[in-house]
C-alpha cells in the first residue's frame, strides 16, 4: 500500500497543493487547510515520527559502536594474554605478588565486578540468569524507556468535527507516543532474531557462545510485545473513544486493510509470548514450542508488513537473518556428512555410533555414543547437535562430546554420554536397549566375532566457545561436575594432561553422581586421567550421593567399574579396584582436601580420594580449600551440572572473589567461572 494512498488523521488530500513525504510514515498533504488545532496536531505528529525515525538510528548505531569496541578491545586483550608468562621465580617476582599496578587494577575491578554480579538474580522472576545478564536488560530496558517518551510535545487540541455542530475531536499526543512505540518494536525485531540465531553474528564478534544471548532474546520479545500492546491500546482510544462521532469513526477504522494485519501481527505476537512462557513451554513440550515459534515468528513478520509497509526496512532484514542462519545450519550438516559411501562414491552419509547402554530404572537410563568422523577438530569445550535420523528426523539435541579432539587428524572419536528423560532422549534410551539387546543375543550365538550395536546419527556443529583458548600456564584449574555434565570437564582435563607439565598448578575434579557403577559412563577417559595424574599434578574426588542405595550383592565396596580385578581374570565386567583407607568427608565438616588418601592402581595415594557421602558435598568449603591452597596463579573454574548445582557455584565463585586481594598482587583470589549451564543433563 503506498504511503501517499494511505488516509492518515484528517488530512485534506483534494485541497492538498503538494505531498511532503517522511520516511517510514504516511505523506503529509501541504499546505494544511484543517482547522488550527488540527494543523497543531499534524505538526505536532510528524515531528514526533520524524525524530522516532532518527532514534532508531541512534539506537542502532549505538549497538554497533558497542560491538566494534567490544571487538576490538577482545582482540587487544588477546594479544596482551597471548604471551607465555615466565614462572615467578625467573621473573623475579614474589611468587604471591605479582603484575604490573595495570594488570593488578584490572584483575581487581574484575573480581568485584564478579562478586556482586556473577550470582543469580531473582530466581522467580528471571529463572537462573546472573545479575549482569539482568543488569544488561535493565540498562537496555531503560535507554529504551527514554527515546520511548523525549522529543514528543505534549497537549491536548479539542477540534470541531465538520458537518457536525456541537461535536468535538479530542486530540492528544497520545497518537505520537503510540506511533513511537510501535516503530521501536519494529526497529527491534531485527535485533530479537539475531538474539535468537545460532549461527550468530554476535558471537563472532562478542566471543560469547550463541546461548549466552537467549536471556535478552526472550526478555527482549517481551518488550516488544509490550511496545506494541501500547500502540495497540493507544490507538484504540484515539480511534474508538477520544475521535467523533462514535462507533461510525471506530467501524470505518477498524475494517481499513492495514488495520486487519494489525489485529493478525497482534494476534500472532500474543500467541508467540504465552507458548514462551515456562509454563506454556512445559503444557507444549519443548519440541513443539520450538517449532511453533519458528512459525509464529515468521507469521508476524508477514503480518507487520501487511500493517505498515513503509517500515519494511526494519522487517526485511530480519528475514534475511533468520533464513540465511538456517540456511548455513543446512550447509554446515551437509559438509559435514559429504564422505565416501560404502560404494566408494562420494555423498551424504550418516555416522554409525556404538552404543553402550546403561540401565538404570531408578535414576533413568543413560547412554553412550562412540563413533569416529571425518571432520576438522573442534575446539574444548564446544558442542554438536546430533539428530537421529531413526527416531525423528525433526530434532536435534545439544551434546558436549568428552572425547578430546586432536588437531592435524583426518578422523576425530566423538564420545556423548547422555541421560534419558523425557521426549527424544527416551526414545533414543529405548531404541538403544532394543539394539543391545539384539547384539547381545547375536554375540551369544558367535565365538569369535562380536556383534556391534549401532545407531544411525546425523551431527551439526561444532557451536560454543573455546573455553581452554585463552587460559593461561599457571592458571589452577578446578572442575566441579554433576552427573552426565562431566562430558563437559573431563575434554578441559584431557587437554590439560597434553600439555608441558607447570610447576605448582593446581588441578582437581570433583564429581557428583549416585552410584559407584556411574564410574562406567567414562572410564576410559578415567584410565587415561589415572595415567597422567601424578605428573599433571590432578586430584579427583568422587561424591557419590546415594551410596545407600547400592545392592547388598556387591561383596567388595572398594570395587568401582572401569577395570578387572588383578585376581579375578575371568571377570567379563570392567572394575576398578581402589585400595580405600578413612577420608575425610564434607558431611562431617571437615576439608574433602584433607586427611588420608586414596590410591588407585598405578598413582600414589596422593593423586585420588574418593568420599562416600550421603549428602552432596559442600561446594564452598571445596572451592575456599582448593583457593587456599594455591600458590600463585589466578583461579579457574570449570562446572557443569544440575541447574541447582550451577546457582550454588555462582554464588560460592562470587563470594570467593577478592578485589582488594587481587589489587595487593595474590592473583589466586581472581577466581572465574567457565560453566555449561544451557545444556539439558
Amino acid at each position: 500500500m503506498a504511503a501517499s494512498h494511505l488516509p492518515r488523521h484528517i488530512q485534506n488530500m483534494s485541497e492538498a497543493s503538494a505531498l511532503e513525504p517522511h520516511w517510514g510514515y504516511a505523506d503529509r498533504a501541504v499546505p494544511c487547510t484543517n482547522d488550527p488545532g488540527s494543523c497543531a496536531y499534524l505538526d505536532v505528529v510528524y515531528r514526533s515520527h520524524d525524530l522516532g525515525m532518527y532514534y532508531t538510528g541512534i539506537i542502532w548505531a549505538t549497538i554497533g559502536s558497542i560491538l566494534l569496541v567490544w571487538a576490538i578491545t577482545r582482540q587487544v586483550c588477546r594479544r596482551q594474554t597471548s604471551g607465555v608468562r615466565l614462572p615467578a621465580a625467573q621473573a623475579g617476582e614474589d611468587p604471591k605478588v605479582r603484575g604490573s599496578a595495570l594488570q593488578r587494577l584490572s584483575s581487581a575491578i574484575r573480581a568485584y565486578a564478579r562478586r556482586y554480579l556473577l550470582p543469580d538474580a531473582s530466581r522467580t522472576i528471571f529463572g537462573r540468569t546472573t545479575r549482569t545478564q539482568v543488569l544488561t536488560l535493565t540498562v537496555l530496558t531503560g535507554y529504551l524507556t527514554i527515546w520511548s517518551f523525549v522529543g514528543i510535545v505534549y497537549g491536548k487540541w479539542v477540534t470541531p468535527v465538520k458537518k457536525l455542530p456541537g461535536v468535538y475531536n479530542t486530540r492528544t499526543s497520545l497518537g505520537p507516543f503510540a506511533d513511537r512505540v510501535g516503530v521501536l518494536a519494529y526497529a527491534l525485531t531485527p535485533l530479537s532474531i539475531m538474539l535468537s540465531s545460532r549461527e550468530s553474528i554476535l558471537s563472532l564478534v562478542t566471543g560469547l557462545p550463541y546461548q549466552s544471548f537467549n536471556f535478552l532474546h526472550r526478555w527482549l520479545g517481551y518488550i516488544i510485545f509490550a511496545q506494541s500492546a501500547l500502540h495497540t491500546i493507544g490507538w484504540c482510544v484515539v480511534e474508538l473513544r477520544l475521535y467523533q462521532p462514535q462507533p461510525q469513526v471506530g467501524l470505518d477504522w477498524i475494517k481499513q486493510l492495514y488495520m486487519i494485519w494489525g489485529v493478525i501481527a497482534m494476534f500472532f505476537l500474543t500467541i508467540m509470548v504465552v507458548l514462551s512462557t515456562p509454563w506454556g513451554i512445559r503444557l507444549t513440550g519443548y519440541e513443539i514450542f520450538r517449532k511453533a515459534h519458528y512459525v509464529l515468528a515468521m507469521l508476524y513478520i508477514g503480518a507487520c508488513w501487511g500493517h505498515w509497509e513503509q517500515l519494511k526496512v526494519f522487517l526485511l532484514p530480519s528475514l534475511i537473518v533468520w533464513f540465511l542462519d538456517r540456511a548455513i545450519r543446512l550447509v554446515r550438516t551437509a559438509l559435514l556428512h559429504y564422505n565416501f559411501l560404502p560404494s566408494g562414491n562420494m555423498g551424504l552419509r550418516y555416522a554409525d555410533a556404538n552404543i553402550t547402554f546403561l540401565p538404570d530404572e531408578k535414576s533413568g537410563d543413560v547412554v553412550r555414543l562412540d563413533f569416529e568422523h571425518p571432520q576438522d577438530a573442534w575446539n574444548v569445550g564446544q558442542h554438536f547437535y546430533l539428530c537421529f535420523p531413526e527416531s525423528s528426523i525433526w530434532q536435534a539435541h545439544p551434546f558436549t562430546p568428552l572425547s578430546l579432539p586432536v588437531y592435524n587428524a583426518d578422523t576425530q572419536k566423538h564420545s556423548y554420554v547422555f541421560r534419558a528423560k523425557k521426549g527424544e532422549t527416551k526414545r533414543i534410551a529405548e531404541l538403544s536397549a532394543r539394539r543391545a539387546a539384539r547384539s547381545l543375543q547375536k554375540l551369544e550365538g558367535q565365538s569369535e566375532s562380536k556383534a556391534d550395536a549401532q545407531l544411525s546419527v546425523v551431527v551439526n556443529g561444532p557451536y560454543g566457545e573455546h573455553i581452554t583458548r585463552d587460559l593461561p600456564s599457571d592458571t589452577n584449574v578446578l572442575c566441579i561436575a554433576g552427573g552426565t555434565g562431566i562430558t563437559y570437564v573431563l575434554p578441559v582435563l584431557l587437554d590439560l594432561a597434553a600439555r608441558p607439565r607447570t610447576p605448582d598448578r593446581h588441578i582437581s575434579l570433583v564429581w557428583v553422581c549416585r552410584h559407584r557403577k556411574d564410574l562406567e559412563w567414562v572410564a576410559p577417559e578415567l584410565e587415561i586421567l589415572k595415567l597422567e595424574a601424578k605428573t599433571l599434578g590432578l586430584k579427583m574426588h568422587v561424591f557419590l550421593t546415594r551410596a545407600a542405595e547400592e545392592h547388598e550383592g556387591v561383596a567388595d565396596p572398594n570395587v568401582l567399574p572401569g577395570k578387572p580385578k588383578e585376581n579375578d581374570e575371568g571377570a567379563k565386567e570392567k572394575h576398578i579396584t581402589h585400595e580405600i583407607r578413612p577420608t575425610g568427608s564434607s558431611s562431617s565438616g571437615s576439608s574433602c582436601f584433607s586427611g588420608d588418601r586414596l590410591s588407585l592402581h598405578g598413582v600414589s595415594m596422593s593423586d585420588l580420594m574418593l568420599d562416600h557421602v550421603l549428602n552432596r558435598p559442600n561446594l564452598e568449603e571445596i572451592v575456599k580449600d582448593f583457593v587456599q591452597q594455591n600458590v600463585r596463579g589466578r583461579t579457574q573454574v570449570f562446572a557443569s551440572g544440575p541447574g541447582e548445582m550451577v546457582s550454588e557455584l555462582r554464588k560460592v565463585v562470587a563470594g570467593v572473589n577478592n578485589g582488594g586481594k587481587v589489587w595487593k598482587g595474590e592473583e589466586r583470589w581472581d577466581v572465574r567461572l567457565t560453566c555449561d549451564d544451557r545444556l539439558e543433563w
